[in-house]
């Protein structure tokens, strides 16, 4: 009978450290799949950028200092790698695009046009999306680095090699609100 209550008791332990180590994962593969969801986003941003800025060069070509400066903060958006620097591209792509749409305010023409009426609705949906994103990915780190720092899944957190995450943040308090697109 010993035996068995003992075998029980190991048994309990074993399945309770696989649970731990199990949540562990899974919670550090939901910050994986946020992360990636915030770069499909910021893709589907930039992938937009070329139409609009091709749009607007057809109404204000002589607008060149705004027109480099979103296609400098598309670049600098599709090289970034890090949460910190991906935040900070993020934020100079926001700022580029303000000035942009501040652009299209002076060409009554362009804000008639009907192709640029589309690319501002995808915009404006694409970056209540990248929004949507960034908070589903600080959910998830938050979540996770919660698990990490508290008993007793921060006795596991080394053994499935999982750590405190970085957030999402955007340190221009002006990036941190979406690009205005109305008229």
């Amino acid at each position: 009978m010993k035996t068995i209550i003992a075998l029980a008791v190991v048994a309990l332990i074993v399945l309770f450290f696989v649970a731990q180590y199990n949540r562990l994962i899974r919670l550090n593969v939901g910050v994986d799949e946020a992360w990636a969801q915030i770069e499909v986003q910021l893709k589907r941003r930039s992938d937009l950028i070329p139409n609009l800025v091709e749009t607007v060069k057809g109404y204000a070509a002589h607008e060149k200092t705004t027109l480099d400066a979103v296609i400098s903060a598309r670049a600098k958006a599709t090289t970034a790698s890090t949460v910190a620097d991906v935040a900070a591209a993020d934020g100079m792509m926001t700022q580029a695009l303000r000035g942009l749409l501040a652009v299209a305010e002076a060409y009554p023409d362009l804000k008639a046009s009907s192709n640029f009426l589309s690319l501002q609705e995808e915009l404006s949906t694409t970056e209540n999306k990248v929004a949507f994103a960034r908070q589903f990915y600080n959910d998830n780190v938050r979540s996770l680095n919660t698990a990490v720092k508290t008993v007793p899944t921060n006795l596991f957190a080394g053994i499935a090699k999982v750590s405190v995450r970085e957030f999402y943040e955007v340190e221009d308090a002006q990036s941190r609100q979406a690009p205005n697109v109305k008229f």
